[in-house]
This record gives C-alpha cells, structure tokens and sequence, in this order.
C-alpha cells in the first residue's frame, strides 16, 4: 500500500506492520505552526491509533523559542503540564524521502487541548462552512530566502552579513533557475513525493529568494501541506548547509516574504459559486459577500493572519504588502485580490498574510471571515482601481499596526468568539501579548546607533 492511499486506522496498522519499520514519526502543529513530533515504537503506534497517545502539554504551552508562556490558562505551573490526548490522523501518512523508508503521521490535540490547537481550529470553521452549504477549496503561496549558511554560522554571525545563494535582483530568472536546477528538482520532487505538489516555482525579487504555490485543495488538506512544505523546504535545505527562512522581512533593504492565501467555494455537491456571468466581474452574491465579511474582520483577526512581531515590519506601502483592509478586481495593490476566471478557478487571493503565518490559523481567518459576510450579507466597498497606496480609506479600514494592538483588536472581537470560540481567542491573544511584551524587552540595533552617542 502507498502511504497517501491510507485512509483509516485499519489502513495504517497495516501499512505500518507490513513495511517492517520498528517506529515510526509523529508530529503536531503549535500555535506558531512548528512543527513538534517524535518517533515511536510500532507497537506503541499501533495502539495509539484506537485511543490517542500522550503528549506533554507544554507543546502548547510554550513559544516557538521552547519559553513558557506566563499567561495562559490551559497549561502551566499551575497544571503540572500534564500529558495531552493528541488523536493520530491515519491518512495524513507521509513517506519521508529525506530518512529513508521512515513513515509519517499528523495528530491533533483532542479533549482539553482541542480548543487551543490549530488544526482542530480550522476543523471547527470548516465544520460551520458545512453546516451553511459550503466546501472551501484553496492553497498557499510563500516567498522564502535561501541563505549559503548553517544554524551554527548564522548564530556565529549574530544574523549579521548573511550570505544568500544568489546575488542581485533575479526575479523570474532562467539563469538563476538553471544554476541551481539541482536544488530546484530536489524541492520539486520532495514536494510530490510527500504530497504537496507544487503547481510553479521560481525565483523571486531579492536575493536567494525564491517563491512557491503549493497546489490547491480541499483546505484542511491545503493547511497541512502548507505547514509539511515549510518545514520540509528548510529540512532539505539545511542538509546541503542551506538555510531557508519564511520571516515576513529579514533585511530593511530587501522586500519582504509574502505568504498569500488562495480560498473559493463550492457547495456539497462541488459545484463553484463565486462565479455568476449576470454580475459585475462575475462577482456572484456570495463572491461579493465573502469579500465584504474578509475586508470587514480584516483589522479585528489581524493578529491571526499577521503572527508575529516582524509580521508588521512588512506592512509598509511600496513593498508588496497592504497597508489597508482593500479589495480590487486583479489589483495587487490591495489586500483583497478578486480574480474572476472560469467558475473552478475563480477566487479570491488574501494578500496581507506573509509567509511566517501558521497556515491552519490563517485559513481559519480567512475563511471564516468570508463565512462570517455571507451569514450576515456585507457589502464590501467599491473595488479599488488604481494603486491602493494612493487613495484614503475609512478609519474602520486601518490595520493595528503592531502584534500588541492586533491582539487586543482581536481580544475584543465578538464575530471571533462566535467563530473560534473563547477558549481559542483568549489563548492565542495571551500568546501573541506574550510575543510582544518579550520583542518590548529588547534593544535594537537601529535604537543603539542612533541614541548611544548623541543623545
């Protein structure tokens, strides 16, 4: 049996007992979109596909630097950080090029730590896009920089002077491409091997860069391959003495690293309906609506969709990235791309995400804001014509413009409640003032060379 062919427990025992393997790897997703896991014994697995298996929960209880949160009620000192029940998810089953014949496997945080887990987040939206008639189908696209540096000699550079692949601005390059065709293939073939095929890759503006739409699919799949693409992309690269990196920005003189979300909808019978030829753009009412609830809740579920602290760093004008909650018809100017086409390819791109989101928690952003507009029918503005950093818009319309600010937006969201739950939204807004008050902490570089001497 192919491991993409599992499709049940009882698929996955059998896979498992017949490839002779003795253990096999396990992994979760954190609220950061890290990827934590461990090997276990065959027997140990076997048994965990019935009843779960425990997982420490200090898994969702630190950052993605392994410190304990000090805010957060699910986990801690006070709880012992007991184990977890993470449920293992049969046909998510993986080969691992990279190690030999080894298998993987997804889980997912179940009982308690199911209201803090990203993939069980996502799960919940799609659950109420089901119950209001819908599939979401969709995938992810992420820019990331390609560094001729190791783990060791980047913490030896203190992050200083880094070393890309290649020079120069070489977007869209032939010769770039052709020059490291051999990196090219082994990503394009580990990516079809592991089942997250790519549908283009090539070179991006800025040096090293490179750029990757991952093939679209139904959207809980499209989150794990987005999140199995990142942290595969910098395996392989780290094992030729590479190092990829999916910060939103990592230089003041480079452009930042787009992370851009492809959604559209279907019914259940998988039949499109964002397209409606009668209509402006073939944009149909529930196109319309979709957009209208995006570009609503934008600013309230920024924090989700703009992560981290350098995440804000990248939203600038002049640089690719939004600076408003905007929508155009074809504008890559705005927040809100609005691509009409044929019905199956009709779709909105949501542009302000970079490539540090966590796919599961962005998507569940993302569409649960366009869920959230058609429940409620809102209207989106008129569509932006033109360039997007030009024109003014409404108070309502601003970004936050920090993490803290962005959390806070979304501490007080009402329609973010009612779609993710409380449990949710008050663990991941501890978690990103967390992330905050540790950056409030630190002093930068540009803060020492401007005030040491002068001031």
């Amino acid at each position: 049996m192919e491991p993409r062919k599992v499709k049940n427990a009882k698929d996955a025992r059998k896979i498992v007992e017949k490839s002779g393997l003795e253990y096999v790897k396990v992994g979760v997703f954190d609220i950061d979109g890290i990827f934590r896991g461990k090997y276990m014994k065959r027997d140990k697995f076997i048994s965990s596909l019935d009843k779960g298996f425990g997982f420490c929960d200090v898994v969702v209880g630190w950052d993605s630097n392994d410190q304990l949160y000090d805010n957060v009620d699910v986990t801690g000192w006070h709880t012992g950080y007991p184990d977890a029940l993470v449920r293992v998810v049969p046909e998510s089953c993986r080969p691992l090029p990279l190690e030999g014949n080894m298998l993987l496997f997804l889980g997912e945080f179940a009982d308690k730590a199911e209201s803090v887990c990203p993939r069980g987040l996502l799960k919940r939206v799609l659950q109420k896009s089901t119950e209001m008639g819908y599939t979401a189908v969709g995938s992810c696209e992420f820019e990331f920089f390609i560094f001729d540096e190791t783990p060791d000699s980047i913490r030896a550079k203190n992050y200083r002077d880094l070393q890309p692949i290649t020079p120069g601005f070489f977007g869209y390059s032939m010769l770039r491409d052709a020059v490291h065709s051999d990196f090219y293939e082994e990503l394009l073939d580990l990516c079809l091997k592991m089942d997250f095929p790519l549908e283009g890759l090539h070179s991006e503006t800025g040096p090293g860069v490179m750029e990757a739409a991952i093939y679209y699919d139904e959207i809980l799949a499209a989150a794990d391959k987005a999140s199995l693409f990142k942290t595969y992309t910098k395996v392989l690269a780290q094992k030729r003495n590479w190092m990829a990196t999916f910060m939103a920005k990592c230089s003041n003189d480079w452009p930042g690293q787009s992370g851009h979300i492809h959604l559209s909808l279907q019914d259940l019978k998988g039949k499109p309906v964002f397209c409606d030829d009668s209509k402006p753009d073939q944009l149909s009412d529930t196109m319309r609506y979709f957009i209208g609830g995006q570009q609503a809740m934008m600013p309230e579920f920024l924090a989700m969709t703009a992560p981290t602290v350098n995440s804000y760093t990248r939203l600038i004008p002049g640089f690719w990235a939004p600076t408003e909650a905007s929508w155009g018809i074809d504008n890559r100017t705005c927040a809100l791309r609005a691509i009409p086409g044929e019905p199956k390819s009709q779709r909105v791109e949501y542009r302000l995400t970079a490539a540090d989101i966590n796919p599961y928690v962005a998507l569940a952003a993302a569409l649960g804001s366009g869920l959230w507009g058609i429940e409620n029918k809102i209207e989106p503005d008129a569509p932006v014509v033109g360039n997007a950093y030009d024109q003014k818009f409404a108070d309502w319309r601003q970004l936050p413009r920090s993490l803290g600010e962005a959390a806070e937006r979304l501490h007080k969201s009402g329609p973010a409640r009612e779609l993710f739950g409380d449990g949710f939204v008050d663990h991941y807004v501890a978690t990103r003032n967390w992330e905050q008050r540790e950056f409030n902490k630190h002093i930068t570089d540009w803060e020492m060379d401007r005030y040491f001497e002068i001031i």
